[in-house]
């Protein structure tokens, strides 16, 4: 198995084409928890947009800043759902991603680490 395609269980195997990268949304995002230590639900209202992080599954051959495994930040306003074998997952195009958190950055300077 390639690092551009997921397996379907016992079926085909899908594979990522062009700059399309398949990303699963972290289930922890719902409710986060303010610097003081407040737990705000996932049910309180943003006053705007807000970003989500998701880890990469699969990417295609032309996506050229993510891989396999990376996290990353994205407007879940501009996303299309796909289910595969009962897991949900987002497809994105590699212009649609805003950043990239990996280990493999460390040389690269960020300026954040999370």
């Amino acid at each position: 198995m390639t690092p551009s395609a997921i397996p379907a269980g016992d079926k085909t195997p899908v594979k990522m084409l062009h700059d399309r990268i398949l990303v699963e949304i972290d289930r922890d995002a719902g409710e986060r928890r303010s610097s003081g230590g407040i737990v705000i639900p996932a049910t309180a209202a943003m006053g705007g947009r807000r970003l989500a992080w998701a880890r990469v599954t699969a990417v295609g051959p032309n996506a050229r800043s993510v891989e396999p495994g990376d996290r990353v930040l994205f407007d879940p306003e501009e996303k299309a759902e796909v289910e595969v074998q009962g897991e949900l997952y987002v497809v994105l195009r590699e212009k649609d991603v805003h950043a990239v958190a990996a280990d493999r950055l460390g040389e690269a300077e960020t300026g954040l680490y999370l």
